[in-house]
């Protein structure tokens, strides 16, 4: 498969589960399953593209603001970045959960008016260690096993 086909894959594929579970996806308590695909930088390096225009284009239609298009966007674009650099150490699979944990916890701080920053980090920490581990690892490990089967 075509690596920039691929990109619009997991890009169209991110916008339409953020919208699918709309319900948990926005929010200072967030359960964005859209998130399991962050892992895939480990095994498709153009998954870093296809993640950032995902989110980008997820937060635009979401309605939380600029900060949350382009903070948000560029969160998910370093962490992917991470993800591809670190694939297969504690810190590719790390990334994606202590980034938004840490940095998206700053602004949707004043978007929500939540009181205490440290709340945030752990609600969204734990809502992306829930997404991340219990799916994107089994996707993952599913992709990696028949990686074949995409090419």
């Amino acid at each position: 498969m075509n690596r920039i086909a691929r990109a619009g894959i997991i890009a169209a594929a991110y916008i339409v589960l953020v919208f699918f579970f709309q319900f948990a996806s926005f929010g200072p308590v967030q359960l964005r399953v859209a998130e399991a695909l962050t892992l895939l930088p480990m095994v498709y390096p153009e998954a870093i593209g296809g993640i950032y225009v995902g989110v980008f284009l997820a937060n635009i239609l979401g309605g939380q603001g600029p900060w949350d298009v382009f903070g948000g966007s560029l969160v998910s674009l370093l962490a992917a970045y991470l993800t591809y650099r670190f694939r297969g150490r504690l810190l590719g699979y790390a990334a994606p959960i202590l980034l938004n944990a840490f940095l998206v916890s700053l602004y949707l701080r004043y978007i929500f008016n939540v009181p205490s920053y440290w709340l945030l980090v752990l609600s969204i920490g734990l809502g992306q260690s829930i997404v991340i581990l219990g799916l994107g690892l089994p996707l993952l490990r599913f992709v990696q096993k028949n990686q074949e089967r995409f090419l």
